[in-house]
């Protein structure tokens, strides 16, 4: 039986087959990757989101500029990138369970037998941790004593801060710290490996959505840390305690949630609008009202898109 003809050159090395025009290799069918439509327009969509096109435009414009200060021959004669060109960002309101919703998925929670993954998922909307945070927790930075947690770096901002237990959230450690296997370095860990894996934890959040009737609205993992701050801010959590519980670099990404939770403004609606609609909106009640200090009419003032 004769053997095919060697593809190998007189070096010893194979040639490349130039797969773009459809060559093959030792006789075999061209490679052709698969093609994944959903993928790729997924992939084309987020080339283009708001973030990527801000980050862009802005590099434009510094290069622009550089160029026309170094007098580069080929820098344009006048300013191409304005200030109006950069697109604004995207300030959607954090998603949260509303009380009865989240009270539904916490009696699936609580009445689930697998406590592994039930418990690490009860203490999301205790601590406002990120599951990220959560799973890379060791045992070593866990203190029941003082009712606390030690990030040691965020997964985020890479800034360390501690999280605090409440009394459920201690409960529940404590019920699950009975029964996991003491030599393990992480809180919570997997089978056949050190840590509890995320795609774990997310196909079992959707079993106990599916059980409080919750599957349809769409809620994530990160929609139980949006909870815990809701929640935090309406028991009338300072706003800048609530910053660094969070690990937010900036005090106007913990804002999102005062935009949720804001009673203020809720009251002033419905006591202008009851005037409203006695008849009393045209000027008579004005009178014997005085107006805010400037830094209230400065925050009154604050826009909320």
């Amino acid at each position: 039986m004769e053997r095919p003809p060697s593809t190998e050159s007189e070096d010893g090395t194979r040639p490349k087959a130039d797969l773009r025009r459809g060559g093959s290799l030792g006789g075999r069918a061209p490679f052709r990757p698969r093609r994944f439509p959903e993928r790729q327009k997924r992939g084309e969509e987020a080339k283009h989101r708001a973030g990527e096109q801000r980050n862009r435009i802005i590099t434009l414009g510094r290069f622009l500029a550089d160029i026309a200060e170094w007098e580069w021959p080929d820098a344009p004669a006048r300013r191409l990138v304005f200030t109006r060109d950069i697109p604004k960002l995207p300030r959607p309101l954090p998603r949260y369970l509303p009380p009865d919703q989240a009270r539904a998925l916490l009696a699936a929670l609580e009445t689930s037998p697998n406590r592994l993954r039930a418990d690490a998922l009860l203490l999301l909307p205790a601590t406002g941790m990120r599951i990220g945070e959560l799973l890379n927790t060791r045992m070593s930075e866990v203190n029941l004593r003082e009712k606390r947690i030690t990030i040691i770096e965020a997964q985020k901002t890479r800034v360390g801060r501690v999280v605090y237990l409440g009394e459920d959230a201690c409960k529940a450690l404590k019920v699950w710290l009975k029964r996991r296997e003491p030599e393990k370095e992480y809180l919570f860990y997997g089978q056949g490996r050190q840590r509890l894996s995320y795609t774990a934890v997310r196909v079992r959040f959707a079993k106990y959505l599916e059980a409080a009737g919750l599957l349809h609205k769409g809620y994530s993992l990160h929609c139980l840390r949006h909870t815990c701050a809701t929640e935090l801010l309406n028991a009338g959590m300072r706003l800048e305690c609530l910053q660094q519980l969070l690990g937010h670099s900036s005090i106007e990404m913990t804002r999102r949630y005062a935009r949720l939770t804001d009673n203020t403004r809720r009251e002033e609606y419905f006591r202008a609008m009851a005037r409203i609609e006695r008849g009393e909106s045209h000027g008579h009640y004005r009178r014997d009202l005085e107006l805010p200090p400037v830094l209230e009419a400065q925050e009154l003032l604050r826009p909320h898109h």
